[in-house]
């Protein structure tokens, strides 16, 4: 079973958007260099950055359109996003944008779900 391992929210105002969720959650916000990125830490998480505990997952937050998808978005793990990608599209659904390398850490696409949610799909280069 794939499950959800990261979530977006985008952000007209970055500095207001991480501003509120840290006071309002105590989330931890760190920019990725260089990238209108920024990781969010909702939880204790190991030296890779993922989380300790059981099913909880962190994100990311970036400008609404650009760097993050117009909506807040979950993100699926899977081993061959190529063929989660196909296999998309065999059940209705419609491939949003292409494969993405994600620096050296993996693949980002993102699909739209056959009631137009707009979920994104993530493949690791290294193990979990």
């Amino acid at each position: 079973m794939d499950s959800i391992v990261h979530f977006e929210i985008p952000a007209m105002d970055v500095k207001r958007a991480s501003a509120f969720y840290s006071k309002a959650f105590g989330w931890t916000f760190d920019q990725y260099p260089g990238f209108e990125y920024w990781t969010v830490g909702t939880t204790m998480s190991d030296k890779e950055g993922r989380p300790t505990a059981p099913g909880a997952i962190n994100g990311g937050l970036g400008l609404k359109g650009k760097t993050a998808p117009d909506a807040v978005t979950v993100t699926i793990n899977v081993a061959d996003i190529d063929a989660a990608l196909k296999n998309v599209e065999s059940l209705g659904g419609k491939v949003t944008g292409k494969k993405s390398p994600v620096g050296s850490i993996g693949f980002a696409a993102y699909f739209q779900d056959t009631e137009g949610n707009v979920i994104g799909l993530w493949q690791a280069t290294m193990p979990r």
